[in-house]
């Protein structure tokens, strides 16, 4: 299965975004990153509806929404209506992973559900069946440029043997830390989705940086 690398956006110039969405876009980004945070579920403060909508037109790539927020439930629909293709919510926030799920699928969306690194990772599993992406947290979820938590390629091992074990179509993808010297390892437990926004944004010439990741994981079995 192809390796997809998703931008973060959350590391971006936001004085500047379409600009830097363009940037990787052009430069072979497959799907763009939104975190969602809002302050209670994480001790952050991030985009809103209003942000989504705003750089919808100008992208064609698949806009990746990850809901860190208390109530997944109350406003993933706003967040649809804005111009996200996939939604994925956190285990740990859900009244009804299920029943949020089947919501979301209804609304001709894709649906992925996240795991933070504290969380055991058979949380995931009565769940991946009916998932377009089970997403693997390699940093406590909040704020960018943290470093890769290590313990989470266990993590990513057992889902990814899941998914093999059941034959699923599911994407697993890994968020967290994630740059050169961390994304191989990630791949090789794995993953094959990877989340990157400081090693992308952070770098001097994103578009080199990307593909730069691009070229260290075409090598990575």
């Amino acid at each position: 299965m192809k390796i997809l690398i998703a931008p973060s956006i959350l590391s971006a110039d936001f004085s500047h975004l379409g600009r830097d969405i363009a940037t990787v876009e052009k430069a072979g980004a497959d799907w763009l990153h939104i975190d969602v945070m809002d302050g209670h579920f994480v001790p952050n403060l991030t985009i809103g509806p209003a942000v989504v909508k705003s750089i919808r037109p100008h992208s064609k790539l698949l806009f990746d929404v990850h809901l860190m927020i208390g109530r997944p439930d109350a406003y993933w629909q706003s967040f649809a209506k804005a111009g996200a293709d996939l939604i994925t919510f956190h285990a740990e926030a859900a009244v009804s992973a299920r029943k949020l799920i089947r919501e979301i699928k209804r609304a001709g969306l894709k649906v992925g559900v996240s795991i933070r690194p504290k969380t055991k990772v058979e949380t995931l599993f009565p769940l991946l069946s009916l998932l377009d992406v089970a997403l693997v947290m390699s940093v406590e979820p909040g704020f960018g440029g943290q470093e890769f938590q290590r313990s989470s390629l266990d993590k990513i091992k057992a889902v990814r043997g899941y998914i093999t074990k059941k034959k699923l179509n599911c994407r697993l993808q890994v968020d967290g830390g994630i740059q050169l010297s961390t994304a191989p390892d990630a791949v090789s437990a794995g993953a094959d989705v990877l989340v990157a926004g400081q090693a992308i944004y952070g770098a001097g010439n994103p578009a080199a940086a990307l593909r730069g990741l691009k070229r260290v994981l075409s090598s990575v079995n």
